[in-house]
C-alpha cells in the first residue's frame, strides 16, 4: 500500500479522523518552511499538503495568494519544492506528502519529468486544481507510473454523473471542497455538506477529506464527523504570515495540537 493508503487504514483502525495540514512551500523562506514542514507531524498532522506557489492561483483566497507571492519573491521553484521533500524524507519516511497546485508550472517543468522527480524524492500524492478529468489522462499515466496518487476534487455542485468522471484514475483520497468559492472565506453549511457527502460515499470507496472554511477546533470537530479527514490551510498560513519567524514553529505547534485534539 501507498503511504496515503496506509495512513488512512491506520486511522480507521484507531477509530480516529485524520488531520491534513496545508502550508505553502517556501513561505516565509526556504529554511523556515523546511523547519515548519519537519515540525508538522510532531504537532499532530497525519498528512501534509505542500502548496506549489503559482502567480495566478484562481482557487485560492487572499491569504494563500499572498503566501504564494511571498514564496515566489523569495525565489521558490518546483525544484526547490522537491528539495524540501527530499530533506523531509531524511528523517520521516511515514507521513504522506501531497503537492497541491496548478498545471502551468508542472507543464513548464515537463509532466513526465516532474512526476519522475517527485516520485524519487518521496512525494505520495499530487493535486492539480485546474486540470479537469477530461484533460488529465497523461497526468494519470505519469502519476501511476511513478506510484503517486492523483488526488481529485469534488465540490458542492458535483452530481452523481460528474462523480463518475472525477473518480476515474483518482486514488489516495477525495478532496471535498465544502464551499462554492475560494480558500479562506466563508464557513460551510453543515447540513448541505452532510447531504452531499452521503451521496459521494455511494459513488466512491476512497477516503473523503473535507477542506475550505475549516479554521477552528470547533470547525474541525464538526466536519470530521462527516468525513475521514479534515484539511486546514488558510488558518495555518495566516499564522505563518503574522508570526515572527523565530516563533512561528512554536505557535503553529500549539494551533495544530488544538486541531488534532478536537478530532479525538
Amino acid at each position: 500500500m501507498s503511504r496515503i493508503q496506509t495512513t488512512f487504514e491506520q486511522l480507521k483502525t484507531q477509530k480516529r479522523k485524520g488531520l491534513i495540514t496545508f502550508v505553502m512551500g517556501g513561505d516565509p523562506d526556504f529554511e523556515t518552511s523546511v523547519e515548519i514542514l519537519n515540525a508538522l507531524p510532531k504537532a499532530g498532522a497525519d498528512l501534509i499538503e505542500i502548496g506549489m506557489p503559482f502567480s495566478d492561483p484562481v482557487a485560492d483566497g487572499e491569504t494563500i495568494q499572498k503566501a504564494g507571492i511571498r514564496a515566489l519573491k523569495n525565489g521558490m521553484t518546483l525544484k526547490k519544492i522537491l528539495k524540501m521533500v527530499k530533506i523531509f524524507r531524511e528523517d520521516n519516511q511515514e507521513t504522506p506528502l501531497i503537492l497541491m497546485g496548478y498545471s502551468n508550472p508542472i507543464h513548464a517543468y515537463g509532466e513526465a519529468l516532474f512526476f519522475q522527480d517527485a516520485g524519487q524524492v518521496g512525494v505520495d500524492g499530487v493535486l492539480i486544481v485546474d486540470t479537469p478529468p477530461e484533460e488529465g489522462q497523461d497526468l494519470i499515466q505519469c502519476a501511476h507510473t511513478n506510484e503517486i496518487d492523483l488526488i481529485r476534487l469534488a465540490t458542492p455542485t458535483t452530481d452523481r454523473q460528474r462523480m463518475g468522471k472525477i473518480t476515474q484514475g483518482a486514488s489516495g483520497f477525495l478532496y471535498y471542497v465544502s464551499i462554492a468559492g475560494v480558500t479562506g472565506t466563508a464557513s460551510a453549511d453543515i447540513n448541505h455538506v452532510r447531504t452531499h457527502i452521503e451521496m459521494l460515499k455511494t459513488q466512491t470507496d476512497l477516503p473523503i477529506a473535507i477542506g475550505f472554511g475549516i479554521k477552528t477546533p470547533e470547525d474541525a470537530k464538526e466536519m470530521s464527523a462527516l468525513s475521514d479527514a479534515i484539511i486546514v490551510g488558510s488558518a495555518l498560513v495566516q499564522t505563518i504570515e503574522t508570526t515572527p519567524r523565530d516563533k512561528v514553529v512554536e505557535i503553529l505547534t500549539v494551533q495544530i495540537r488544538a486541531l488534532s485534539r478536537a478530532l479525538g
